[in-house]
């Protein structure tokens, strides 16, 4: 007998593994999940007026731009790469408050602030110029749009090339993605986003003493160098700004270590100060600046000649422009423009001069140095743009990436600079002498220049986001420390008009869901092998008779009592 049960019991167990091995692959073939990281489209507001997404969860089926044309998009997510973005709907869909379930972006990798190699797919880089337009067209519209819906970015790769191709062919019979046919499912799980208390702004500042005559009566004289280091874009957790304003701030930490060599030495050391500062807060009118020039002693901030702002200094060729707001009479304009021009003139490219006078009434300020000018202090715009951009423009976005700054431009800034800077301290005005020359104790270092540059291209410096003590805030206050003396970082908390809301980032779940028809079908070839293998073990076990006995319809009563 117990042969017998030990057999039966075997035939049981395989069984059930039988039926294990059939519902794991059930669930393999009815929802694979793959996991991607998505970026999300800024949520701010402006004087109160809601700008950017507005939700952050997400748990659509997907759609390509290849949707029916009498789809209904209201429970889609759609899918689009950039390289195949056609502006017209998207301007169309957000114009006209079409329903949409959600939008998911897909960039080029060379929009990356990571370093990775190629995407793996036939794209071609031909049309780099052409992607980098449309994706600032497209930035432009999403952040001075309020969208009701979720909105992210995510990065080209096989995998969820893989799951495009075939959303696409999905679309492609007309049958759009929903619960009975089948498709891709897009889940985020986000808590509802919440306001930005007390956003911070930190402004890092550091000090090159003069070397004061004998008689030492009079404060020497400051020149201040100037760079805004944080940015601001569609999508906070990829706003890397490595032209706006990354090279602004590298071009200004190498100055800062150039004249630091010649100030350690008193021989060479210059009769003016030198005041360097990184600055917050300026994609928000130069709040940051604003804040730390009132913050500045009186008789420093009088001390101060002039001062140099840097401003996307990293993609230019053949020219640079100099904005100024004080009339070009003024006699620090004048030297500037007498300096800059000469050294650009010596190392081969042109330095034009803008003026633009600023409106005391009006509060928005389109350069840094008019904050320097509110306060009645000489100052210019260093930058390779010639005009002005508007709000929010320009500020280190989704096309401002590694890909597109040469950091040979910014080396040539930096020699323009710093050879203007000592003409002026050391009164070498009109004389061909190259103190920075290369190949020289004090040239300029590319390795620092690219070093600095890939650091601040892989760091998303969107003000409202870093904390208090952010490890890159700490980074910037380390390397002026180590060039300059009296290192302090001011904080203070970003007012104005801006309201911003966290959630920059999240997980994208992309399931493979089966139709309801695979479905039934799957639970008819499943229950048709439940009822064969208890047929099989009935029989095994007690015979043919009392399987047939289970089916035979049992007597009547009736026919029991008679």
């Amino acid at each position: 007998m117990a042969p017998r049960k030990n057999r039966h019991r075997d035939m049981l167990m395989d069984s059930v593994i039988a039926i294990v091995f059939v519902l794991v692959a059930c669930v393999d073939l009815c929802d694979g999940a793959t996991v991607v990281d998505v970026y999300r489209l800024i949520q701010y507001d402006m004087s109160g007026v809601p700008f950017g997404s507005r939700l952050a969860s997400l748990n659509h089926h997907a759609a390509s731009l290849h949707f029916s044309p009498h789809s209904d998009l209201s429970r889609s997510v759609l899918l689009i790469p950039l390289r195949e973005l056609n502006m017209s709907f998207v301007k169309e869909y957000i114009a006209e408050s079409k329903p949409l379930g959600g939008l998911i972006f897909l960039l080029p990798q060379m929009f990356s602030f990571e370093k990775k190699g190629g995407v793996g797919s036939n794209h071609q880089d031909g049309s780099k110029e052409l992607l980098k337009n449309v994706l600032a067209e497209l930035e432009q519209i999403l952040i001075h749009s309020n969208l009701p819906y979720p909105v992210y970015f995510a990065f080209e790769d096989d995998t969820i090339e893989a799951v495009l191709s075939d959303i696409k062919k999905n679309d492609a019979t007309g049958q759009p993605a929903t619960a009975t046919t089948g498709g891709y499912k897009f889940v985020v799980s986000a808590p509802e986003p919440k306001k930005v208390v007390s956003p911070p702004i930190s402004n890092i500042q550091g000090w090159l003493a003069g070397l004061k005559t004998d008689d030492g009566a009079h404060q020497l004289p400051t020149i201040a160098i100037v760079a805004s280091y944080d940015t601001f874009g569609a999508a906070p957790a990829l706003s890397v700004g490595s032209d706006s304003n990354g090279s602004g701030a590298v071009a200004l930490l190498e100055v800062a270590r150039l004249f630091s060599l010649l100030y350690s030495n008193p021989k060479t050391r210059g009769q003016y100060n030198l005041l360097f500062g990184l600055t917050s807060g300026g994609p928000y009118n130069y709040n940051g600046t604003r804040k730390w020039l009132r913050s500045l002693d009186q008789r420093l901030r009088e001390s101060i000649d002039y001062a140099i702002c840097l401003n996307s200094i990293g993609s230019w060729e053949n020219e640079l422009w100099v904005h100024v707001s004080k009339p070009p009479e003024n006699a620090y304009i004048k030297q500037i423009m007498e300096d800059f021009s000469s050294v650009a003139e010596e190392l081969g490219f042109k330095v034009n001069l803008k003026h633009k006078k600023i409106n005391i009434s009006n509060p928005r300020v389109a350069w840094e140095h008019e904050q320097f000018s509110r306060l009645r202090v000489t100052a210019a715009t260093l930058s390779e743009l010639s005009a002005a951009p508007g709000l929010l423009e320009s500020t280190g976005g989704l096309v401002d990436s590694r890909h597109f700054v040469n950091e040979k431009a910014v080396i040539r800034s930096v020699k323009l600079i710093a050879e203007s800077l000592a003409r002026h301290i050391y009164g070498h005005h009109g004389k061909n002498i190259q103190i920075f020359a290369d190949n020289s104790s004090l040239a300029v270092n590319p390795s620092y220049v690219q070093s600095w540059l890939d650091v601040l291209s892989q760091t998303s410096r969107v003000a409202p986001f870093f904390s208090k003590d952010d490890p890159f805030i700490m980074a910037l206050k380390k390397e002026l420390e180590d060039h300059t003396d009296e290192v302090h970082v001011q904080r203070d908390v970003l007012d104005g008009m801006f309201t911003f809301y966290d959630s920059t980032r999240a997980k994208l779940n992309i399931y493979q869901v089966a139709s309801v028809t695979f479905d039934l079908l799957l639970l008819l070839v499943l229950g048709s092998y439940l009822i064969v293998l208890f047929s099989f073990l009935v029989i095994t076990t007690r015979g043919l008779d009392d399987l047939i006995s289970i089916f035979r319809r049992p007597p009547s009563r009736k026919v029991k009592t008679a």
